[in-house]
């Protein structure tokens, strides 16, 4: 046996472990975790082992935890798509992410070079404009207003030959809003959730549920930059998602620290409450 299947064998040891000592002790909150946590596993495309392992023993422990949450906030929300296209949002919230969109367009080579002079040499950087509402850099003026639905508005950084594993997000509050800004026309750059191949020569917006298995690629010599953006989910009631999120913002930062340790965050106030893609 190598050593990936062995440790692939003590995770599921140590998970059966703490089942069984969790079914002892308090069964009804256990039975119903296991049910969301399937329920919520059930909505990705590739139905394997990977994405079992990986959810319930690997980097998708949190979203299995709030996979109760996450469930109430579907029953908040519009139909989720899984991959989305801008067209499937609401008049209101398209015009707002087009006019960000429009911003990093009109600025691509500005806001480049500045990046470049920030984040000279790494493997993967996060240039934070805003974090959940937080301003942070504060060189671009259309960046520095209160957005109604947009909570998040960065770019992300991948130096040549870096990639992400497969992940899941924590969190089925906001959606993901991706936009490479020079794509390379390549297919050793894309980014992978479930059955969707998303190749950024062949459109450079990709908008999805990050709660679904996912991973980003560049096997690429060059750097990969990619606008990234978090959308509240479009609901009939997104001023009370709005609040949900701003309620748990705290904890969120915390989260996502532990998820993106290996991100050089710029423009954070506090490096340690992290987003990363």
């Amino acid at each position: 046996m190598n050593k990936k299947s062995l440790k692939t064998v003590r995770k599921i040891g140590i998970a059966v472990v703490v089942l069984a000592v969790a079914f002892y002790f308090i069964p009804i909150i256990t039975a119903l975790f296991i049910l969301c946590g399937l329920i919520d596993v059930m909505r990705n495309d590739r139905k394997d082992t990977r994405l079992f392992s990986l959810y319930f023993a690997g980097n998708g422990l949190f979203t299995w935890l709030l996979s109760p949450f996450n469930l109430f906030v579907d029953l908040l929300s519009y139909k989720n798509w899984g991959v989305w296209k801008l067209e499937q949002f609401p008049d209101d919230y398209r015009r707002e992410v087009e006019e960000v969109l429009d911003v990093f367009k009109a600025r691509q080579s500005e806001i480049i070079s500045d990046i470049d002079a920030n984040f000279e040499s790494g493997r993967r950087g996060m240039y934070v404009y805003q974090w959940y509402g937080k301003q942070h850099i504060d060189n671009v003026p259309e960046f520095t207003r209160k957005f109604k639905y947009i909570r998040t508005i960065a770019v992300s950084v991948f130096s040549g030959r870096e990639s992400t594993s497969f992940h899941y997000g924590p969190l089925r509050l906001t959606l993901r809003v991706l936009y490479n800004l020079r794509p390379a026309k390549t297919d050793q750059i894309f980014i992978e959730c479930g059955n969707v191949k998303h190749f950024w020569y062949e459109n450079p917006l990709f908008i999805f549920d990050d709660t679904l298995m996912h991973r980003s690629v560049n096997e690429h010599d060059g750097r990969r930059y990619c606008v990234f953006m978090d959308v509240i989910r479009p609901s009939p009631v997104p001023g009370f998602l709005s609040m949900l999120l701003a309620g748990i913002s705290i904890s969120v930062d915390r989260m996502k620290a532990m998820f993106y340790k290996n991100w050089k965050m710029i423009g954070a106030r506090d490096p340690k409450s992290a987003p990363a893609k």
